[in-house]
This record gives structure tokens, C-alpha cells and sequence, in this order.
């Protein structure tokens, strides 16, 4: 080939590639094929691979979602952080007030029940929002159900209804209604929240101070606004700074009745801002199709096989003609799977997690709290949270995001459990130290310990428990967080409330484990459940990883949302006409 011919050549190329040739290097990434996208529009996969991601910022409604849920999350922390204390020590008792004396396995076995009952009920609120009422109007119902639940808790709890008999009927029952509510709401506010951002592909952007070209990336935004909304959960969850002292010096009820007053301000706040929220109408049948299209999996030992083209090829005589569903459905439906399946080891994580209301309170108890409730404590899990979030959101995800490390949903989970089992080994080094402590050394209460009547616990100072709720905490920001975000960004549209429901079920696996391990709350024996649970957080952190990093890599592809149909968002004040029309089309 001539030399006229090759550079002839070598002209077409550069005009058919956005690359440039260089005849030492050979072709390389040019400026210029990264800025051809116009801003707004999708990039290509140099920009993607090549440009910065970047969040974007919530919109409003966003936020006030985050209000209610901060409300609720404040109400339901206040109270249930009491539920120990007023289950175990008896009316008039030492460290509070004390109420049912049910002594330290009633008060756990309850609490435990409690925490499981939360975590089931969400299955009933996922299934009315999807195929009945939608989000908005599922979490209003279920509202009224928790202040029902909490008045019936707070009259209950008044010194002469405890003096005539009515605390336990009255706790069993309300933590039975709260527990409906609160699941109703749970399964909802979630998906809620990232239902308000709309945006659903990848976009060019270009930063006005720098005039740096950027990706912006959905994902990372779904990612930050659950990072928000488990901040804004956290916040409300300081209700325990104030409760523990009102049980003290007031009284159970005065705690709850704060928890009911504040529950009642962000029922206004989710009735007041029923206009700005972006809003899905539900969509029907849909939750019980998916589990005729599972069984149809199971039956067939095949997940194409629901599919109609599936059943019009290889069901033969026997093939399902009437099928209520598409082939899209049953994608969707596997999609929603994987984040099933990654789901599986979240019971050990729970487990441990629920230690920090329950066992970690009665700890407390057991060293010399110099005028510290023992409840109180608890307290260092949210702060510890409310600190790391900024740190690791504005500070760690960015930078690691700026040397092109990527932190995926698969790993940070893994980090959490293994972060998890830090806490519980602390935890069992404390029980260690209070065992080696005058003056009840394995026997912490006992007579040897009175004051005035009250137990003072063992020569252990409270403040040494810090840290393992800092590691609790730390590993939520990794293991609950990522598992909220992977529910959504991994669940259908249509199935959003019932997947998120599904990844709640696992606590409520946890909260089972929990109570079957309650006959080993007692001392000595608590000391090696505590080793025990540390064991085996950071075993399933280890096996979740070698299972499931192989979807790590598949991230990107999983994240690619279903072009919806931006009017399928509908405000919640469109007319009947327009849902039922959205509705049809989306059917």
C-alpha cells in the first residue's frame, strides 16, 4: 500500500471513530469522544468507563418523606428502647420505675417477640400498597393503626392501670397493633422515598465552577438517598436520650406519650404534603401472579417456564394458555429474585443487630452506670451513625469514586457483617470484665451489690459498652443501608413494596433465631452466646462475599432501570381518570 493510500486510510478511520491515531501509541481515548455527548443526553460507554459519576440532590418531596419517616422512626425507637426496662423490673423497682416483672428472659423473650412481629408485618402493608390502595394511601391506614396501638400502650402504662392489672394485657396487645402499623408503614416509606427521584438513566452534565464533564449516575443517587433517609431514621432514633429519663423521674407512660405526640406530628406532615409526592397507583394482581409464576418455576424446575412463549413451545398438551402475564413480567420477576437470594444471609446479621435493645440494655445494667440509665446507652448506635454518614458520604465514597474504586452494594454489605462481629467480640470482652468484677463477679444483682436498696452493678464503669455500639453502628451503614438500596434498585417496579417487605422478613428470621437463643440469656452462659454470634456474623460476612461477588460485576447491568414511562409517576391529586389510564397502559 502506497503512502497516499494510508493516510487516505488512517482519514476515514479518524472520521468513522471518535478516536485519534498515533502512530507510536496506537489509538487512545481522545478529548474530544468524551465531550461529543451533548449535555442531558446518555453517555457512551468511554464516558461512562472514563468520566466521574456523580449523585444528584433530593427533591422536596424526597425530603419530607424522610420527615415522616424520621417521626415514625422517632416513635418507634422511644418507645420500643423502653421495652426492656418496663418488662423486666418490677413496679417501684431498682434502675427506673420497672412495671411488669417479668424478670430478664420474659423481658427478652417479649422484646424479641416484638422485634419479629415488626419485621412480618410488612408483608400485609407490601401487599395492600401493590395490589390495592399504592404507597401514599397504604401508609395513611396503617398510620391510624399505630396511634391506635400507641394510645392503648400509654393508657396502659399509667401508674393505676399497672396497679389494677392492665400492663401486660395492655403491652401485649399494643406491641401487637403498633407492631401491624409500623410493618405497614416499613415496607412503604422506603420504596416511597426513592419513588420521588425520577431519573432513571445515566445523563451527561458539565460542572459550571469546574467545567469537569461528569456521568450522572442513578444509582449513586438512590444510593445517597437512602444514605439520608437511614441519617434522617438514626436522628429520630435519638428519642432515646429523652425517653430513658422520663421513664425514670416520670414515669413509663410520660416516655410513650411523647412518642405518640411526635408520631402524631408526622401524620400531619405526611397528610399536609400529599401534593408534592410523586405517587404509583398499584397495580393490581400483581403480588399474587408472582407467586402462581413461582410456583409454575418450582413445578417445571425452570424460571422461562411461566413465560407464555415459553409455554407455547415446550408445554405441549398441557401448556397454560390464559396466563395473566408477559414474558416482561417474568424478567422482571427474576430480576426481583437475585435480590431475594442475596437476602438469604441477612438473619445472622439481625440477630446480632437486635443484641443492642435487648441483651446489650441488660449489660448495661450489670456495671456502675454513675447516674446513667442503662437504657441510655443505646443511644451511641444512631450517633455513631449520624457521624460516619457524612464522613463516608461526602468524604470516603468520593474519593474512592475519584481513583475509580468501586465500593458495590455486594461488598459493603459483606463489610458490615464483619464490622458486626467486631461488636459482638467487644461485647463479649465487656461481659468478660464484669464477670471479673467485684462485688457479684458471675452473679451481677445480687445482694452484695444493694444501695439504698438499689443494685449497683459490678465495678465496671458503663461507658466501656461505647464501642460495640459504634460497631453496630458503623455496620448498618454498610449491611442495612446497602440492603435497602439493593431491594429497590433490584426489585421491578411493580414489586417495589414486596421485595423491600421481603428484605424486612429476614429480620424477623433474625428476631426467631433470637428468641430460640433467649433459654442462653442468663449469666454465665451469656458470655459465649455473645462469642458465638461474633463467629458466626463474621463466617456468613466471608461466605455472602465468595457467593455473591460475581454480581458485583454484574452491577451495571442490573441498575439499568426500565425506561418507565414518566407518567406513570403520577402526583397524588391526578384524577381517577388519568390513574385508571396509566393503569390500563401499564397492564
Amino acid at each position: 500500500m502506497s503512502s497516499a493510500d494510508r493516510d487516505v486510510e488512517l482519514t476515514q478511520q479518524q472520521n468513522n471513530f471518535p478516536q485519534v491515531f498515533d502512530e507510536k501509541e496506537g489509538f487512545e481515548a481522545n478529548e474530544k469522544a468524551l465531550s461529543a455527548t451533548p449535555d442531558g443526553e446518555e453517555p457512551n460507554q468511554d464516558e461512562i468507563k472514563n468520566l466521574r459519576h456523580i449523585a444528584e440532590n433530593l427533591p422536596i418531596s424526597a425530603w419530607l418523606v424522610a420527615v415522616v419517616e424520621l417521626c415514625e422512626r422517632f416513635t418507634y425507637y422511644g418507645m420500643s428502647g423502653l421495652f426492656q426496662n418496663y418488662a423486666n423490673l418490677p413496679l417501684d423497682g431498682s434502675q427506673g420505675r420497672g412495671a411488669l416483672g417479668l424478670g430478664h428472659q420474659g423481658a427478652t423473650g417479649l422484646t424479641t417477640f416484638n422485634q419479629f412481629w415488626c419485621y412480618v408485618t410488612p408483608i400485609v402493608g407490601a401487599i395492600v400498597a401493590d395490589q390495592y390502595l399504592g404507597k401514599y394511601k397504604t401508609i395513611v391506614v396503617f398510620s391510624i393503626i399505630y396511634m391506635i396501638g400507641l394510645l392503648i400502650l400509654v393508657c396502659t402504662s399509667i401508674p393505676s392501670s399497672l396497679e389494677h392489672g392492665a400492663g401486660l394485657g395492655g403491652f401485649i396487645v399494643a406491641i401487637l397493633v403498633i407492631g401491624l402499623g409500623t410493618g405497614g408503614i416499613k415496607s412503604n416509606v422506603a420504596p416511597l422515598i426513592a419513588d420521588q427521584y425520577k431519573r432513571k438513566k445515566m445523563a451527561i452534565k458539565t460542572v459550571e465552577k469546574t467545567g469537569e464533564r461528569v456521568v450522572i449516575d442513578p444509582a449513586l443517587t438512590i444510593q445517597r438517598i437512602y444514605m439520608i433517609f437511614y441519617g434522617c431514621i438514626n436522628v429520630g432514633s435519638l428519642s432515646l436520650l429523652a425517653t430513658p429519663y422520663m421513664e425514670r423521674y416520670i414515669g413509663f407512660w410520660s416516655g410513650y406519650l411523647l412518642c405518640l405526640c411526635m408520631f402524631a406530628l408526622g401524620s400531619c406532615v405526611l397528610i399536609v404534603g400529599r401534593k408534592f409526592y410523586v405517587v404509583r397507583p398499584p397495580q393490581g394482581s400483581i403480588i399474587t401472579d408472582a407467586f402462581k409464576a413461582l410456583w409454575i418455576m418450582v413445578v417445571n424446575r425452570n424460571m422461562d417456564a411461566p413465560k407464555p412463549s415459553w409455554q407455547a413451545v415446550n408445554g405441549g398438551r398441557k401448556a397454560r394458555t390464559n396466563l395473566p402475564w408477559d414474558d416482561h413480567f417474568i424478567d422482571e420477576l427474576k430480576r426481583a429474585l437475585v435480590a431475594c437470594r442475596v437476602f438469604a444471609f441477612y438473619p445472622v446479621y439481625w440477630v446480632v443487630y437486635g443484641q443492642f435493645s435487648g441483651n446489650f440494655v441488660t449489660q448495661a445494667d450489670q456495671m456502675e452506670g454513675h447516674g446513667v440509665p442503662n437504657d441510655l446507652m443505646q443511644n451511641f448506635d444512631p450517633i455513631s451513625i449520624i457521624v460516619f454518614i457524612p464522613i463516608l458520604e461526602m468524604g470516603i465514597y468520593p474519593i474512592l469514586r475519584r481513583f475509580r474504586i468501586q465500593f458495590r452494594p455486594i461488598t459493603r454489605i459483606a463489610v458490615g457483617f464483619v464490622v458486626a462481629s467486631l461488636a459482638m467480640m467487644y461485647a463479649a470482652i465487656v461481659q468478660h470484665l464484669i464477670y471479673s468484677a467485684g462485688p457479684c463477679y458471675e452473679h451481677p444483682g445480687c445482694d452484695a451489690s444493694l444501695v439504698d436498696g438499689q443494685t449497683t452493678g459490678n465495678r465496671v464503669h458503663i461507658a466501656i459498652q461505647t464501642p460495640a455500639y459504634v460497631f453496630i453502628g458503623l455496620s448498618e451503614i454498610f449491611a442495612s443501608v446497602s440492603g435497602l438500596e439493593y431491594a429497590y434498585t433490584k426489585a421491578p417496579p411493580s414489586m417495589k413494596s414486596f421485595v423491600q417487605s421481603m428484605y424486612l422478613l429476614t429480620n424477623a428470621f433474625g428476631s426467631a433465631i433470637a428468641e430460640a437463643l433467649t433459654p442462653a440469656a442468663y449469666d454465665p452462659a451469656i458470655l459465649w452466646m455473645f462469642v458465638g454470634l461474633a463467629v458466626a456474623s463474621f463466617l456468613a460476612g466471608i461466605i455472602f462475599y465468595i457467593t455473591y461477588r460475581h454480581l458485583n460485576y454484574q452491577e451495571d447491568e442490573m441498575n439499568a432501570l426500565d425506561a418507565e414511562d414518566p407518567d406513570t409517576a403520577l402526583p397524588h391529586e391526578a384524577s381517577a381518570t388519568e390513574d385508571k389510564k396509566k393503569e390500563e397502559n401499564h397492564a
